[in-house]
């Protein structure tokens, strides 16, 4: 090698040095808002599961939604503290990378097996908010139905007093006449109690299917996130 070419390789030898000793500190900067991310994300954890309602299918349903909303930050903060492998790295971060690494697969595993959980409360919230709007219609309707029956056995002078207690002007030219119609208007409102109960049952179906879909494809995606990082961290724990 000439000496016109030594003296032309040394100013880029010495612009990738001091790019090398810029990316330690940016390695440093990213490491330390890793480390916390991951803590912010386990006190959102830890505030999400507590108090714990073990066999609560509503609190297991949500909880589950909650904890896949919420694993970007700590997917985020695990890429920003294995960055750089072992490169530039305190004593104490040789274990902590290990240990992370592990809880990773740990987190795959466990995120797996919360989709079958998810599907089963699934299941399990349908049948419940489905009896629930079931039986509040058929209470109404019950309703709706004693008051039917009192007006049917009512003469048409005691259905046009009661009208006129309530305040609604009535036309007593026909009592007969004012009774069909009173009676009309309580059949009227059954139908509308029962299609006001298909409609309520078929929107709660739609919106739990709809979280129930996104929270279970987002656990599977979790999971394989998470198997990545832990595959892909073999030399933290080689280490």
């Amino acid at each position: 090698m000439t000496k016109s070419n030594s003296d032309k390789l040394i100013p880029v030898i010495q612009e990738l040095q001091e790019f090398a000793y810029n990316q330690v500190g940016s390695m440093t900067i990213l490491r330390v808002l890793g480390y916390g991310l991951l803590l912010l994300a386990l006190f959102d954890i830890v505030e999400t599961i507590f108090p714990p309602s073990f066999m609560n299918p509503v609190w297991e349903f949500q909880t589950f939604g909650a904890l896949v909303e919420r694993v970007p930050v700590s997917l985020i903060g695990l890429a920003l503290v294995f960055y750089g492998e072992l490169n530039v790295r305190s004593k104490w971060e040789f274990l902590t990378v290990k240990l992370l690494s592990w809880i990773s697969l740990l987190l795959a595993i466990i995120f797996i097996l919360l989709i079958p959980v998810g599907i089963s409360n699934t299941v399990r919230l349908s049948k419940q908010s489905f009896n629930q709007i079931s039986n509040l219609s058929q209470q109404q309707l019950s309703q709706a139905e004693q008051v039917e029956q009192r007006l049917s056995q009512a003469k048409p002078e005691q259905i046009e007093s009661f009208l006129k207690s309530q305040g609604r002007s009535v036309d007593a030219s026909n009592p007969q006449e004012l009774k069909e119609k009173v009676l009309s208007e309580v059949s009227q409102a059954k139908e509308k109690i029962k299609l006001q109960a298909q409609a309520n049952q078929s929107t709660q179906r739609l919106n739990l299917l709809k979280n129930s879909v996104k929270w279970n494809l987002g656990a599977l995606v979790t999971s394989a996130l998470f198997f990545i990082f832990w595959k892909t961290t073999n030399w933290a724990r080689s280490k």
